[in-house]
């Protein structure tokens, strides 16, 4: 390394900076490698270069940051500019592991209230279903007591009917539709049910976002 001369060294870096075959990062770790490396990787040419290609809309020829660039070291206004772009970097993911969280949270909320919702029609469909088997006893009772029968069956299936209070055939109508209506909102639950599968991957998701919005906090300072 020593026996290379300053301006073949210069011209390494101007040429890999020029290239995009060196970054911020290699100058950097360049320039704690030799007290020589040190002042080359410092030179303000390229660092100019780097801020013009790394920040092309905060450095143009265009730009009012030339003046910036004359008055302060390009290496200190790079530091800035990717100091702002870092920080803008993390409160985007912020702002997205919060959208996230909403979500989760709003998907969770659903799937609890799908679940509420699903186990109370559940529940009366089996009511429903009990209160027609019961019905259908009775109205088979019924159609029994027209025909002879031994008077101990006979009394029973009367005792049968005459604990039904309401009307058969008209409550026998209703449950079936109140059955119909219970299968028909099941269905419709079960097709808009929130899977805890997808909750899941959400939840993984979300997990990714905040393990990038740590390495953007963390590894990068």
């Amino acid at each position: 390394m020593s026996a290379l001369p300053e301006e073949l060294w210069r011209r390494i870096l101007e040429i890999g900076v020029q290239r995009r075959g060196v970054s911020y990062k290699d100058l950097c770790c360049l320039s704690i490698s030799s007290r020589r490396l040190h002042r080359l990787c410092d030179e303000d040419f390229l660092w100019s270069h780097l801020l013009s290609s790394d920040f092309p809309p905060f450095f143009s020829p265009s730009s009012s940051s030339i003046t910036s660039a004359h008055s302060s070291s390009c290496k200190y206004l790079y530091k800035l500019r990717y100091e702002r772009d870092r920080d803008k970097k993390i409160a985007a993911h912020r702002r997205a592991v919060l959208r996230k969280e909403s979500q989760v949270l709003e998907r969770f909320m659903r799937l609890r209230d799908m679940e509420t919702r699903l186990a109370e029609e559940t529940n009366k469909m089996r009511a429903t279903l009990a209160e027609l088997s019961n019905l259908s006893n009775v109205r088979q009772a019924s159609v029994a007591l027209n025909v002879w029968q031994p008077e101990i069956i006979r009394g029973r299936q009367k005792q049968i009917v005459e604990q039904c209070v309401v009307p058969v055939e008209s409550r026998f109508h209703v449950l079936h539709m109140e059955l119909k209506l219970c299968k028909q909102q099941i269905l419709g639950l079960e097709k808009a049910h929130v899977s805890p599968i997808i909750l899941l991957f959400m939840v993984i998701d979300l997990s990714s976002t905040r393990m990038i919005g740590f390495t953007l906090t963390h590894v990068n300072k």
